[in-house]
């Protein structure tokens, strides 16, 4: 029996701005993408988030909240993944590693063109910050 992979991506803040990764393998190679990649057997999601924007970015995350899940069969051309999305904010030093070329921070409203369904992803997390922000202001009312 065949299932989907699953996979955990990362919005990630830092100093205020959306942290990026160029891609330098395929699909997508040369693209930029959040940072994200596959949970590894006997690991959490949050943990396989956490550790990708680490090897991909160099930054610690914290995760703040869960944007969504994201399971379009064609959303990645390899095959059907299911990509389970955190947004974080990060700390520490920027550096690319691993499966990324570069790491680039990018304001929110100036975003390149994006691999995957990230745009998408980067929409429902602007939505849930917009969210929070109001919640915010509604308690200290």
């Amino acid at each position: 029996m065949k299932t989907p992979s699953l996979a955990a991506d990362i919005v990630l803040l830092f100093q205020g701005k959306l942290v990026l990764i160029r891609r330098k393998n395929p699909p997508y190679q040369g693209f930029y993408a959040l940072p994200g990649g596959f949970v590894e057997i006997g690991e959490t999601v949050e943990s396989a988030a956490v550790r990708e924007a680490k090897e991909e970015t160099g930054l610690d995350a914290r995760i703040l909240d869960l944007i969504g899940v994201y399971s379009d069969p064609v959303r990645d051309p390899r095959g059907h993944m299911v990509s389970i999305a955190y947004l974080a904010e990060g700390s520490g030093q920027m550096a690319s590693g691993s499966d990324a070329t570069s790491a680039k921070i990018f304001p929110l409203d100036s975003l390149p063109h994006l691999a995957f369904d990230h745009r998408k992803i980067i929409e429902d997390a602007m939505g849930l910050m917009q969210k929070r922000q109001r919640e915010q202001c509604e308690r200290s009312v």
